[in-house]
């Protein structure tokens, strides 16, 4: 076995692990990089970017579907299942560059195409290597979660993983899981030609403000997809084509594909980590603010380290890591201007604090300022009117802000980097937005925020007619 020695060894080569790798080599460390899989992780290969695709493709067969309001006749799509597989394949081809092996070389990082597992607290072996490294980076991501249903395992069923395998489309695809995975999946087979059930053992879109999840499941609904809550799958059996589902209150619901999309869980199991002293918790590594497992020579960054499951948030600890590993600097966490999105149409998307987190930590002193599309006149010219934005406001300052409508996945970039910079509402209102744009939902919220305040104010009023008198 032949003994490596490197200043930084990371363990995965998806988004969080890449991030990391690539500044830490550019910036003059010695860097491995393991990875027994493909590169580029889940992200890539099995999640947000085929997922999107496909998304796509469903919105473009929606939109020939409903063209007559823009006076433009309607068409039946004819969507070929595997013709829009071979869309998401390309997708991701066009992305793989970016992650490849090659890249990274270039940088200066060795990558062993190996899984790692530790041997010691600063040792970990990978294939025919042994490696012995000043810091180590756990970025093993995620996989899909499988729930223990009895009758699960005797029947053929599908994962966000293999999905993407599957080249004739369902005719009618049951989905267990109505988060975003589950509800963005079943959107786009209803708009490519599946019948398709949602089946969900609580509320669908739950961990999102009921208020604005209601006006996605809302258009869900009315594109006719069937979502079933409070629906607890009790048992799964059938055969390939012919599934069925049995919940808790006796319902059962019939289909030809059944995808399996209740959440993920952190890969962990084959890493040892007890040989290291890396304690972990029921959803991943155990770590500090600073990402620092307890062998403090080992960080655990992206869904590893058992948080917030999401690509952009992988990147973002990657940055944490980074200055706190190679320059020896403090680094702390926050999530407070982490957003996430969901990518159904309308999107759906929260950063900060939901109302009623807001309500229960703020009490009295929140302001909510609400703003609805059908006051925007780039969303009445595009008939994209479904939605509204909520911003949780305590003394001038946003805590959170909730939209659901279109593009709100673009519209809540800008309030991360308000509540990233500790910034007032004024700073939003001062800003000024090309007309007429979706994004000036923004500074229309702002708006509703100030207007109150403003021009339902009495001694606003008083002072501007004693100015008038004096103003020649």
């Amino acid at each position: 076995m032949e003994n490596l020695k490197c200043d930084l060894l990371i363990l995965g080569a998806g988004s969080g692990g890449l991030s990391v790798a690539a500044g830490a080599s550019q910036m003059g460390a010695d860097v491995i990089l393991l990875e027994g899989h493909k590169m580029g992780g889940d992200c890539l290969n099995y999640g947000c970017v085929p997922s999107k695709a496909l998304i796509a493709s469903g919105k473009t067969a929606y939109t020939m579907g409903h063209a007559e309001i823009y006076g433009v006749a309607d068409a039946a799509p004819q969507v070929d299942y595997a013709a829009a597989k071979d869309h998401v394949a390309d997708v991701i081809a066009q992305i793989e560059p970016v992650d490849s092996q090659e890249r990274f070389e270039g940088f200066g990082v060795r990558v062993i195409r190996e899984y790692g597992r530790f041997t010691s607290d600063r040792v970990v072996e990978a294939g025919a290597y042994r490696i012995t490294a000043r810091r180590i980076v756990i970025a093993t991501g995620s996989s899909p979660l499988v729930p223990p249903i009895p009758g699960l395992d005797a029947v053929p069923y599908l994962t966000n993983e293999t999905l993407w395998e599957l080249r004739e489309r369902p005719d009618h695809l049951l989905v267990i899981g109505g988060g975003p995975i589950g509800m963005e999946m079943a959107q786009a087979h209803r708009r490519l030609g599946s019948q398709v059930t949602v089946i969900e053992g609580a509320k669908a879109l739950g961990k999102d403000d009921p208020e604005m999840a209601e006006v996605v499941l809302e258009q869900l609904r009315a594109e006719g997809i069937e979502i079933a809550e409070e629906a607890l799958a009790q048992e799964v059996r059938g055969q390939e084509g012919a599934i069925e589902v049995e919940t808790k209150d006796g319902r059962v619901f019939k289909g030809s594909h059944l995808l399996v999309a209740v959440g993920r869980k952190a890969n962990l199991d084959t890493l040892n980590l007890e040989a290291a002293g890396v304690e972990t918790t029921k959803t991943g590594v155990k770590v500090d603010d600073s990402l620092k497992t307890t062998n403090r020579r080992v960080y655990a960054i992206g869904d590893a380290a058992g948080g917030l499951q999401f690509t952009h948030v992988a990147g973002y600890h990657a940055g944490i890591v980074i200055r706190s590993a190679l320059f020896g600097l403090p680094a702390k966490t926050k999530t407070a201007h982490i957003p996430w999105a969901t990518y159904t149409q309308p999107e759906l998307s929260q950063v900060g604090l939901t109302e009623a987190q807001a309500r229960d930590a703020h009490g009295d002193r929140l302001e909510v300022a609400r703003f609805h599309y059908h006051h925007n006149d780039r969303a009445i010219a595009e008939r994209k009117t479904k939605g509204l934005i909520k911003v949780m406001v305590v003394k001038g300052r946003p805590v959170g802000v909730s939209i659901a409508g279109h593009q709100a996945g673009e519209l809540i970039n800008l309030w991360s980097l308000v509540i990233a910079n500790g910034l007032k509402m004024s700073a939003v209102s001062n800003m000024v937005s090309p007309y007429p744009t979706i994004g000036e939902i923004n500074k229309r919220a702002a708006g509703a925020y100030f207007s109150p305040k403003l021009f339902e104010n009495d001694t606003v009023k008083k002072v501007v007619r004693l100015v008038q008198r004096w103003l020649p």
